[in-house]
């Protein structure tokens, strides 16, 4: 998938006073993407609510340790983008692909190719400088999440999150299924084997692996992204799916209709530059009702 030598994004005509440096505090037009350059890998979990067809069962949790390998090429050029409302601007951004496999069972998860990219500031719409994420799943799921790019001289801040499900449109109306427990025997969660490495702790709350690879580490600069499918933290995004994952007059299939995630791209104490990148992304799959939380959780250092 590499791109010819000799290709290079170039505006014709070219885009008149265009800005190359979204974000004032980062000279290169990558802005706070350009340290994500390069090969990742390491270790995360996976949980996801399938849709289960069984008489009398709807769902069945399947929970993954998982190792990844993720890799960022700069794409060459200025990306344009005409305006109508507006003037034209330029883009920059970084190519990616993303693979993840069940360490326990070293079986293929999830394969994404996709592009980070760099937004300038608008006037129509009147938004600030921005960060998105274009992804293709092989599921059948294309996304596209905007949002924002922040620093700090500090550690990352990493919330606590839930994979508990909710009737759809009624998110504090959480509901507590036997599957989600460990110790409740179930024919409708991944068996034993694939479960090695697997706590309850994990499954209450995923971003508790995050917390515990990061615990006793010492940072001097973090990067985090935020980006989501929707209006907040700025407008843009969405997702798309195949007409099976739709479903017809019967109801979805498995429909992924939000996705909300954050990145921390980290700077540990005694580095000059950021070796460390860690996330947290929730995926809401729509069938039968209820909306079900896919999470995908990861810390990765560059090779």
């Amino acid at each position: 998938m590499d791109l010819a030598a000799d290709f290079s994004f170039q505006p014709l005509p070219a885009v008149e006073n265009a800005t190359q440096q979204p974000f004032p505090d980062v000279a290169s037009p990558l802005g706070p993407l350009a340290p994500l350059a390069g090969k990742w890998t390491g270790r995360g979990f996976n949980v996801i609510w399938r849709p289960d067809r069984t008489p009398g069962q709807d769902r069945f949790l399947e929970l993954n340790v998982t190792s990844e390998q993720l890799e960022f090429t700069a794409v060459p050029g200025s990306i344009p983008n005409r305006g109508f409302h507006q003037p034209d601007i330029v883009m920059s951004g970084l190519s990616y692909l993303q693979q993840i496999s069940d360490a326990n069972l070293k079986a293929g998860l999830h394969f994404e190719p996709g592009l980070w990219l760099t937004i300038p500031k608008t006037t129509d719409p009147n938004v600030q400088p921005t960060v998105a994420r274009l992804a293709s799943i092989p599921h059948g799921t294309t996304i596209l999440v905007q949002g924002t790019a922040t620093g700090a001289s500090a550690g990352p801040s990493i919330p606590n999150i839930g994979i508990k499900p909710f009737p759809l449109g009624q998110p504090s109306q959480t509901i507590d299924f036997p599957e989600q427990t460990l110790t409740n025997h179930t024919n409708f969660r991944t068996p034993a084997a694939g479960l090695v490495g697997v706590t309850q702790t994990m499954v209450n709350n995923p971003n508790t692996v995050l917390q515990s690879a990061i615990a006793g580490q010492h940072f001097t600069a973090t990067t985090t992204l935020h980006v989501t499918t929707g209006d907040a933290p700025v407008p843009g995004g969405g997702t798309a799916n195949t007409a099976f994952l739709k479903g017809g007059a019967d109801g979805a299939n498995a429909d992924a209709v939000t996705v909300s995630a954050m990145f921390w791209i980290e700077t540990l104490q005694g580095q000059t530059a950021p070796t460390q990148l860690q996330y947290s992304q929730t995926v809401l799959l729509n069938f039968n009702g209820i909306s079900w939380p896919h999470v995908t959780v990861g810390t990765l250092r560059k090779a």
